[in-house]
């Protein structure tokens, strides 16, 4: 019992010196946060004062959320892999009164008759063809239409007790998607969803008619993009709003063209240099970081899809000597990418084989990231320069705004000496894309673009605001390991839309509050 109790306690204690666990962003995550046993709760650990068990309680909730695939136990795995079953082939009906017939003792009605005889006598016997054609067809009907998992975990609740009993006996995973939520691309406007609601289709109208216009207004167009882009109009909105695309609409088509031919005799004019002494190590460091991006998303492990990366991110680097290509630019190319991708895809964008794209239209995709991504890099460049000084500017700019919003959390961060440096220069670096799922980074970006300063400027009262949504979580944090874990790990796998309007509307008000007044709330 002491060397349990002592193998637990090296196993679950937070403040274990030298202990290191895996830090996770939105984006690189555990391969699915569901992938867990639920094991039995140890009711011979050893208690702790309150203060001690409010604090580990709550670092574990966290902890156990991150847990990773190979977590699970040898018992698991052989569930997981599918082990035989003698009664898998049973309809889980069947399944389940077998399987209380077995574990308890039978009932007798007042006849004579067994709980057995009872219910073979309501339930006649069915051959085996018969009840393995049943349940196939149960499983494709719940779990698939056009390939998506349309059932939720907390769906399956609603079923008969007995299905919810067989379920977790022949397998402790529940019914999950071809990839975890958290690298889902789709928003709430994909198939799947209940159709548009009349506002949603207003508002899809009006941004018809501005884009059709002869001269597009981008002020109207920047007012209505600002609280998010219909998934229809997006990819020509984003290019309007980052001014790769003129107003005029005539226009359009010679500058894309134009465009697009500059951006590949780039391509044939520097390209291959990638392999001279001097641009090797850069060449080296952006094909090393390209497999990192996203990892979970098949999409972007696609060989097809890494050569058009490594090309953008070469050229952008050599036609920027001033910066160079940084660690953090190879994410800013995604949500480009998927969104000028997702104008020619129907289905889900994240399984989307590449090479199944004619060669032209792979070839505008490319241009059009690699220009977009251009224009955005344009006006946060000191980012990237040496030292990295408009990092550095911001994550100050972020403690001051902090100071003076919510003097608890500085306060706090001062007293276990947690740095800002030390978990916002990723914020900034990457513009929360490891911090946030890509979908919901694709919906920031539609507010991003339509205000003036949007990557710059209004991206710190965003930090800010991001900050204090986890307020509570923080302050509950009473050790500097725990604060950083958590900060570097923020459970915002699940976000969606709603989320998003909500943590992009605190920040206009943050804005709308201080920026323009450097000495509100000073102290």
């Amino acid at each position: 019992m002491a060397t349990e109790n002592r193998i637990n306690f090296w196993r679950r204690n937070a403040k274990v010196p030298g202990s290191v666990r895996p830090v996770y962003g939105a984006q690189h995550p555990p391969l699915d946060p569901r992938l867990r046993r639920t094991y039995p709760k140890d009711n011979t650990k050893p208690k702790l004062n309150n203060l001690k068990s409010k604090k580990a309680s709550s670092f574990h909730e966290f902890a156990r959320s991150t847990n990773d695939a190979w977590d699970i136990d040898d018992e698991g795995d052989e569930d997981f892999l599918g082990a035989p079953n003698p009664t898998s082939s049973l309809p889980s009906s069947v399944h389940s009164t077998s399987t209380h017939h077995q574990s308890s003792q039978q009932w007798q009605n007042p006849a004579g008759e067994t709980e057995s005889e009872i219910a073979h006598r309501l339930d006649p016997p069915r051959t085996e063809s018969q009840a393995l054609q049943e349940m196939q067809e149960e499983e494709t009907e719940c779990n698939l239409v056009n390939g998506k998992v349309v059932k939720s975990s907390s769906e399956a609740h609603l079923n008969t007790s007995s299905v919810r009993s067989t379920l977790q006996k022949q397998q402790s995973l529940p019914v999950r998607p071809i990839i975890p939520l958290v690298a889902r691309i789709s928003d709430q406007n994909v198939s799947g969803t209940p159709p548009m609601t009349v506002r949603e289709k207003s508002r899809l109208d009006k941004f018809k008619q501005l884009l059709t216009s002869p001269n597009t207004d981008l002020e109207e167009l920047r007012k209505h993009s600002w609280s998010g882009i219909p998934r229809e109009v997006r990819p020509i909105t984003w290019r309007l709003l980052c001014g790769y695309l003129p107003a005029n609409k005539e226009r359009r088509e010679l500058v894309l063209k134009r465009k697009r031919e500059e951006y590949f005799g780039f391509i044939e004019q520097y390209y291959h240099s990638r392999t001279d002494e001097h641009y090797k190590d850069t060449y080296r460091q952006i094909h090393i970081d390209i497999p990192r991006t996203n990892p979970l998303i098949p999409l972007f492990q696609q060989p097809t899809v890494q050569e058009v990366f490594e090309r953008i991110l070469f050229i952008w680097a050599i036609r920027h000597p001033a910066s160079g290509y940084v660690q953090g630019i190879n994410d800013l190319v995604t949500p480009f990418f998927v969104v000028f991708l997702s104008e020619f895809v129907t289905e889900d964008v994240e399984n989307f084989e590449m090479a199944a794209l004619p060669l032209d239209t792979q070839r505008n995709i490319e241009a059009d990231s690699f220009w977009c991504m251009s224009k955005l890099l344009d006006g946060i460049q000191d980012n990237y320069t040496f030292a990295q000084p408009g990092i550095q500017n911001k994550v100050k700019a972020l403690e001051e705004l902090v100071s003076r919003i919510d003097e608890d959390i500085h306060n706090h961060f001062k007293k276990y000496e947690v740095e800002y440096l030390q978990f916002a220069f990723r914020w900034m670096n990457n513009l929360l894309m490891r911090e946030l799922p890509l979908r919901c980074t694709i919906r920031v970006w539609d507010t991003y673009q339509a205000e003036a300063e949007g990557f710059s400027h209004f991206h710190l009262y965003v930090c800010a605001a991001f900050l204090l949504e986890w307020r509570k979580e923080i302050l509950s944090m009473v050790d500097f390991q725990g604060l950083l874990m958590l900060l570097q790990n923020l459970p915002t796998i699940h976000w969606g839309n709603e989320e998003v309007g909500l943590l992009l509307a605190e920040a206009y008000r943050l804005k709308y509050m201080f920026a323009d007044a450097p000495s509100h709330y000073k102290r």
